[in-house]
């Protein structure tokens, strides 16, 4: 049996997420203080930016702090609680204080992965320093087996620590943060930081040293009110900056040139951009001012599309759905027009045209528009089309998505024809170079052979990036998909 006196602490921190994602909202706790833990069992339920995450905790023993409420936002590298776990702790192993790894530890699996209590550590690398630990049973080595980004064993030589030394607050609130290393900058010479824990309701005093911010959130947020950093001190451990600190200030008005006088604000319901909507918001924004886009369009007869679909499926087998056709058109499509497929790297001012096409398709959930992704659609059928259309769309309903489900895309398809309308004109899925736009089939006068007829009509747009191709290749690409929507049989030339 462990005696109290052979127990010590393990802090737990906020992992990397993988993909960009600098925060994560708490939405559920698994565990409460005082419950014991395994290693690697889910202690919280996460929302980022991509996706909804249950986070495992690397260490087994007893749960003696958690950190933040549900709701509460937290940056990367911020503790989310603390273990008691039993032992004394390992020479190889880092302690409640040390940083993240930087992800290349051989423990590190993939995002929202976990290995259940006791299992065998044959399955990891041989090169992993833990397994060893694990096979003893010593569950305060940590398993090493979180998400991208974190792991348990030593960090590299060359990371360093830089904390300025200031008494540290009580982890008693969600504004108990502790600053990671990776995000302490220095700022330029005579400007300085807050420092000390106060509530973040006054002006600190400036002292040569990095301003305490560790979430770019918080910098824009300071930043789109006018709020100088330097005059404000944290209520966070260590004197970090914290939202709250930044949100009480513009409420309060200081520093004077925090708010807007409140007769040129708007009144109305305020909806904070986060989460899904924040990140759609990011990226359509940098699309408009990154991409010189253009749209053209055209009208369809997908009568004998409709026919055909309708055909396929009586013929028995699984069903074919709409879309997966129109994503095995996309993608003969682009086997035709490559520059489509394609991505602009600024830097080296060169187009790079894709080897594979991961067709994005657009998703309206109750969180928020998603873009699913279907990896290798242009190696896959009408059926396996129809199949992963099917999988996606039921895990974007659920909110089952994963990061690696939303990320790679490299050509969108947005059938905004559910929603009853027959055209638009999309904003590009950054850092593509294209989306297909598909409106609502629905019957109208349309000459066909010849005569006056009622035909399934539908509108199709292309919006593309005009750094990668001309007109005339857009208008190509757009012309053989109209060609295949009136006419299946063209499609047999690519099958």
């Amino acid at each position: 049996m462990t005696r109290a006196s052979d127990m010590f602490s393990r802090e737990f921190k906020l992992p990397d997420l993988g993909e960009g994602l600098t925060e994560a909202e708490i939405v559920r706790w698994l565990v409460q203080v005082g419950d014991v833990v395994a290693v690697d069992q889910p202690v919280v339920e996460v929302e980022t930016a991509k996706a909804m995450v249950e986070v495992p905790c690397p260490y087994g023993g007893v749960v003696t702090a958690r950190y933040g409420e549900e709701g509460t936002e937290l940056p990367v590298g911020s503790p989310l609680l603390t273990v008691a776990v039993g032992g004394a702790p390992a020479l190889d192993t880092p302690g409640p204080d040390a940083p993240a790894s930087d992800g290349r530890t051989s423990g590190g699996r993939a995002l929202g992965t976990s290995v259940p209590d006791g299992r065998d550590s044959g399955d990891r690398p041989s090169g992993d320093r833990d397994s060893g630990n694990r096979a003893s049973g010593r569950a305060d080595e940590g398993s090493g087996n979180v998400l991208v980004g974190y792991g348990t064993q030593a960090p590299a030589a060359r990371r360093r620590r830089v904390r300025p030394s200031v008494p540290g607050a009580a982890p008693t609130g969600p504004a108990t943060t502790r600053r990671p290393a990776r995000e302490e900058r220095p700022t330029a010479a005579g400007t300085g930081t807050g420092t000390g824990t106060g509530t973040g309701t006054g002006a600190g005093t400036r002292t040569d040293g990095p301003v305490p911010v560790i979430s770019p959130l918080v910098r824009r947020l300071a930043r789109e009110n006018g709020l100088d950093l330097r005059e404000l001190t944290g209520s966070g451990p260590e004197g970090l900056i914290m939202r709250a600190d930044v949100e009480h200030a513009v409420r309060a008005g200081a520093p004077a040139s925090a708010a807007a006088p409140a007769a040129t604000r708007a009144s109305g319901t305020r909806v904070p951009l986060k989460g899904v909507r924040g990140a759609v918001a990011d990226k359509l924004s940098r699309s408009r001012r990154e991409i010189p886009d253009a749209t053209c369009w055209v009208d369809a007869d997908a009568t004998e599309l409709m026919e055909a679909r309708r055909r396929m499926n009586e013929a028995g087998g699984p069903r074919i759905s709409l879309i997966a056709l129109l994503a095995r058109i996309c993608t003969a499509a682009l086997a035709r027009h490559p520059e489509l497929n394609s991505t602009v790297d600024t830097d080296a001012r060169e187009v790079v045209r894709l080897d594979g096409v991961h067709l994005g398709f657009a998703a309206q959930t109750e969180r928020g528009l998603v873009v699913p992704v279907v990896k290798g659609a242009h190696e896959r059928d009408a059926e396996s089309l129809s199949a992963e259309f099917a999988r996606l769309t039921e895990a974007a309903r659920t909110g089952t998505l994963t990061p690696a489900d939303l990320t790679g895309g490299t050509f969108t398809l947005n059938n905004y024809g559910v929603f009853g309308v027959d055209g638009s004109t999309p904003i590009i899925n950054h850092p593509e170079a294209a989306m297909l736009g598909v409106g609502r089939i629905v019957p109208k006068p349309w000459v066909h052979r010849g005569e006056l007829a009622v035909r399934q009509v539908v509108q199709l747009s292309l919006t593309f990036d005009h750094r990668v191709c001309d007109g005339g290749t857009a208008g190509g690409f757009l012309r053989y998909v109209a060609d295949c929507v009136e006419q299946p049989a063209v499609l047999l030339r690519t099958l």
